[in-house]
């Protein structure tokens, strides 16, 4: 059965009850909602824990896709009791269908990857190029572009800043698969397409009527721009005649 992805509603929802809807040979858990957003275009997917009705935890790797878009597995990396220091026999079961969880996502690296999301965003607004690729990190992020002039790190950081010291609201409106097919302009990556298939894809908007910026992504990210706090361009790297890789790390440039 398809997952409900509660995050594409709410990306500052960091838990939920949901129930098991199925439990693969590998200990993969399908649940028939879930706050765990799902690694996607280059963006990890959450790691948290799901809570039993005794108590106990399912700690949680990374969260994938399955076969398709609409199914979301809840990967373990093991189940642990309050109480497992004490009896180290304790049962470790796996769920079964249709038992009740509390989902509790890691919402300080959740947070961070909305912030460090929010500003390859930002970055994509300072250098108006076709994007080749992106990975975001709780660290550190990476931005390639289809670009062969050269622009200086600490310019793009003091127009990346500006923007974060203005305070512009983020928003997510939505559209449906149609209306993107129509439009593929709209689209700033060249490589990566936002994911469709589920019948609506959300825009992410920046500043009032998106005039700073609107994209098609699904990902998270923050409410305003002043949340994703001091950021800065720590190196620009040559990966070819025509493309630049951007990286961006959080705090101030040394």
């Amino acid at each position: 059965m398809p997952t409900l992805p509660l995050y594409r509603d709410d990306f500052y929802l960091s838990t939920a009850e949901a129930y098991v809807s199925a439990v693969h040979d590998d200990g993969a858990i399908e649940l028939d909602q879930t706050c765990f957003y799902a690694a996607s275009g280059g963006q990890p997917g959450d790691t948290g824990f799901l809570e039993r009705a005794d108590g106990s935890r399912i700690m949680l790797g990374e969260t994938r896709h399955g076969a398709d878009k609409s199914i979301i597995l809840h990967h373990p990396l093991e189940l642990f009791h309050s109480d497992m220091l004490k009896n180290p026999t304790a049962d470790q079961s796996a769920p079964v269908v249709g038992e009740k969880l509390v989902l509790h996502v890691d919402w300080p690296r959740r947070y961070r990857l909305m912030r460090m999301h929010t500003a390859c965003h930002l970055l994509s607004v300072v250098c108006p190029f076709p994007i080749t690729g992106a990975a975001v990190g709780e660290e550190e992020s990476r931005v390639d572009f289809d670009m062969s002039e050269t622009i200086d790190k600490d310019a793009v950081t003091a127009e990346l800043m500006r923007l974060v010291n203005e305070n512009h609201p983020i928003s997510v409106t939505w559209i449906t698969d149609a209306e993107l097919a129509a439009n593929p302009g709209i689209v700033k990556s060249k490589n990566v397409r936002p994911p469709m298939g589920l019948g609506r894809v959300s825009l992410v908007c920046i500043g009032e009527n998106s005039a700073v910026d609107s994209q098609p992504c699904g990902g998270t990210h923050v409410s305003e721009t002043q949340e994703v706090g001091a950021i800065h361009i720590a190196k620009i790297e040559k990966k070819g005649k025509e493309n630049r890789r951007f990286r961006i790390r959080f705090g101030v440039p040394e």
